[in-house]
């Protein structure tokens, strides 16, 4: 497996009750991204909140509400130049399925979403 050398970072909240409606979503975006290259996909729901060892948690962070769960997702690729082209063909065809899932709200609150693209600094 090629080595990541930059990666797509996501933080955002979800309802508990529409967490099964955001795993379909992600499984199928997974399906995408890795469909035209890129490495790795990961979508995670936060299982420990509160650790005893930091101050400011991602809960705190992403300023959950009541009945919400923190997603932590990334997608890894060999560049910059590999995460663009990747994500262009992504777009391309969620552009091309947009007409399907115009009548679909998402499952959380985009505004409230946070992402950056990043360089690797270590790697093992």
């Amino acid at each position: 497996m090629a080595k990541a050398n930059y990666v797509d970072g996501f933080v955002l909240t979800v309802p508990k009750k529409k967490l099964g409606e955001y795993k379909k979503m992600a499984t199928a975006g997974c399906k995408v991204w890795k469909k035209y290259g890129a490495l790795d996909y990961k979508e995670c729901v936060i299982h420990d909140p509160k650790p005893k060892w930091v101050t400011f948690t991602f809960p705190k962070m992403a300023k959950v509400k009541k009945g919400e769960v923190v997603i932590f997702s990334y997608i890894t690729y060999k560049s910059r130049a590999h995460r663009d082209a990747v994500n262009k063909k992504v777009m391309a065809e969620m552009d091309a399925m947009a007409e399907k899932w115009k009548d679909k709200p998402m499952p959380f609150d985009m505004k409230r979403m946070a992402y950056g693209g990043f360089k690797v600094l270590v790697s093992a």
